[in-house]
């Protein structure tokens, strides 16, 4: 009679509890990352917390730290391997550190414009691509546009790969990066983001590189009064999350994730072309020179770059799948 009483009390304690779980869960994932609270890729993001929150009724909860506040990119990419940080955005010239196969979004004019950026990155290569960094506890979600990568420069306009010579351009802590900066015959010199403006300030660095929206955003025109276009690379921004995370969410959390970053990021591409024509129209009117330089001139000395990733068999099928995408 006690045993089958308290056999009653066990299940009764059991489905008590199980129901206030049910009732009281809810789940906060962290996110943290470099930019500022303008930049149109966090704006992007808030957006996707915003519909994690509406989606699943307020169950899950996505928290942002943005600006630097948890350390720069590559910290935030450690830290999401450790299980210290859920989500990041972070560049895949970054992410080649980690896993790298990304080095091939990273080459110069891989890509042969916008449209067939877009093709490789929502198709098969794409999606490979997010998943290559599984192994290292990192898994991709999406790509975010980050636009087109040109030079700026404090004193000295940049029409062609000559103009380069001599000067100490910044690069992010990116192999590639230096060694297209090196090719185009500039000095590359990596300096995390947080301490550019200082760098360029004090002479550190004569210029650096970037998209417009960043270029303005960043402030960094304030010092630097030339901008040219030469669009080296379109190297895209990813938004990751800890495979630690991953692994512990359920089928449904999952589900409310993955419909929140797909509509993030077709809203991404929208803020960032308002973004980056506010921004060019913004530094030209605070007298910044906008020079449109021949493109070909700057493509023809990176050739060498490209070809020598033919002794890597894997990075060069890369190469080979994304200039045969139409």
């Amino acid at each position: 009679m006690f045993r089958n009483h308290l056999i009653i009390i066990l299940i009764t304690i059991s489905l008590l509890t199980t129901g206030c779980n049910h009732e009281k869960k809810h789940r906060t994932l962290k996110l943290a990352h470099g930019l500022n609270t303008e930049h149109p890729v966090h704006k992007a993001m808030s957006f996707m917390a915003k519909r994690v929150s509406e989606i699943s009724e307020g169950k899950m909860e996505i928290k942002i730290y943005p600006g630097g506040q948890l350390g720069p990119e590559r910290t935030c990419v450690e830290l999401l391997q450790i299980g210290s940080l859920d989500m990041t955005k972070v560049s895949a010239a970054v992410m080649e550190g980690f896993v790298p196969t990304y080095r091939v979004l990273g080459l110069p004019y891989i890509f042969r414009g916008k449209e067939h950026a877009y093709k490789v990155l929502d198709g098969e290569i794409g999606k490979d691509m997010l998943l290559e960094g599984t192994n290292s506890w990192l898994k991709g979600l999406c790509f975010y546009d980050a636009g087109s990568r040109s030079f700026y420069t404090k004193e000295k306009a940049i029409y062609s790969p000559d103009d380069l010579k001599g000067l100490k351009i910044r690069v992010m802590k990116s192999n590639t990066a230096v060694q297209m900066v090196r090719a185009l015959g500039g000095s590359p010199t990596p300096i995390s983001w947080g301490e550019l403006y200082t760098a360029l300030q004090g002479g550190v660095v004569d210029g650096a590189e970037n998209n417009p929206p960043s270029f303005y955003l960043s402030h960094h025109y304030e010092v630097c009064k030339y901008y040219s276009l030469n669009e080296h690379t379109t190297v895209p921004d990813i938004l990751l999350i800890s495979t630690r995370t991953w692994n512990k969410l359920t089928g449904k959390e999952r589900e409310w994730i993955k419909q929140a970053v797909k509509e993030s990021a077709v809203l991404q591409r929208k803020l960032w072309e308002e973004s980056e024509k506010e921004a060019l129209k913004a530094v030209s009117e605070a007298g910044v020179k906008i020079i449109y330089p021949d493109k070909k001139l700057f493509a023809g000395k990176v050739e060498k770059l490209i070809d020598s990733y033919q002794s890597n068999e894997e990075l060069y099928s890369y190469i080979q799948r994304i200039r045969s995408v139409d």
